[in-house]
């Protein structure tokens, strides 16, 4: 089989399998609140559309962070390759619609972004932003 025809073939499969959809946002600048005074982030859409949250491990890692213990699930944001050529580090991520009830209207922060050829789905290591 033709390399480019199985690429495309993976791609199409992994895009059927995004059932959830997100919105990715990138802080551009800030700017005063003149009601409130309070500064707040500007930022611009960078993606919508399909996605897909995956948990890379079952097992948590442990992190010690000065005198506290953590532990640590490292997740990933599937995106159609083609789709999200424009996404960074640190852009903010907020599930829009799950067939996960759980996972609607949370976010994340992307902290990895990866490359490979032959790629079927762009694949972004996220951190969940708890408050």
């Amino acid at each position: 089989m033709d390399i480019a025809a199985a690429v495309a073939a993976g791609r199409r499969a992994a895009e059927a399998r995004m059932t959830d959809t997100c919105a990715i946002t990138r802080v551009t600048g800030q700017t005063t609140d003149m009601d409130t005074g309070q500064v707040v982030d500007v930022t611009e859409p960078v993606y919508s559309g399909p996605c897909r949250v995956q948990q890379r491990s079952t097992v948590a890692s442990r992190v010690d962070v000065g005198e506290a213990s953590l532990l640590l699930v490292a997740l990933e944001l599937h995106l159609p390759v083609a789709a999200s050529t424009d996404v960074h580090a640190e852009d903010a991520v907020q599930i829009v619609t799950s067939v996960d009830p759980d996972l609607v209207g949370k976010h994340f922060t992307v902290k990895q972004v990866a490359h490979k050829t032959d790629a079927t789905a762009r694949r972004l290591g996220i951190q969940e932003v708890t408050s």
